[in-house]
């Protein structure tokens, strides 16, 4: 399986870094970091043809323009293992972007994650995932009361994170370059 993803970039990208370096030292949660890179999920995919789906990502960041994402707050997927998140709000660019990601994506891919399609997809930077427990929530969400969640996310690429070993890494990166 495959992601396709927007990297953050500094300064936005340093401030996730550090929140996600605290519950390291605080709580020892580190599952998150498998994915070294802040990241905005659009699809997690099996392609079929890989050459293919770089192609039509190529093509889509080529037509697209850099813009501003904004987030706010914190949330929580439950379950056993909950994923302690920073939502992003949707905007009309956000929105733009990930429909033209999932409307290439569902044919060229054998398999696309359920949760990302237009009507369910969640915008949202992880915090701590895997190895959270419902007994560290009220700790952890204590934590982060006191930290900022108001970040501005320059949007300015597509990339491709694959797996290798227990790590998530950069498969390849492409830069907006609309106007």
């Amino acid at each position: 399986m495959l992601a396709i993803t927007s990297l953050l970039p500094s300064p936005a990208a340093d401030h996730i870094n550090a929140l996600i370096k605290s519950l390291e030292t605080e709580f020892g949660l580190t599952d998150v970091q498998a994915t070294p890179e802040p990241h905005l999920t659009y699809q997690i995919v099996e392609p079929a043809d890989l050459d293919t789906l770089k192609t039509a990502l190529r093509d889509i960041a080529a037509t697209t323009p850099s813009f501003v994402a904004h987030t706010t707050g914190l949330g929580m997927f439950p379950g056993s293992r909950p994923v302690i998140y920073i939502p992003v709000l949707r905007s009309d660019a956000l929105n733009e972007l990930h429909h033209r990601v999932f409307n290439i994506a569902a044919p060229l891919c054998s398999r696309t994650d359920k949760f990302s399609a237009p009507d369910l997809w969640l915008p949202h930077v992880s915090l701590a995932l895997h190895d959270t427990t419902p007994e560290l929530l009220g700790p952890v969400l204590q934590f982060l009361n006191n930290q900022t969640f108001n970040l501005e996310l320059a949007i300015s690429n597509l990339a491709i994170l694959r797996p290798e070993g227990d790590m998530f890494v950069r498969e390849e990166v492409f830069e907006f370059g609309g106007k």
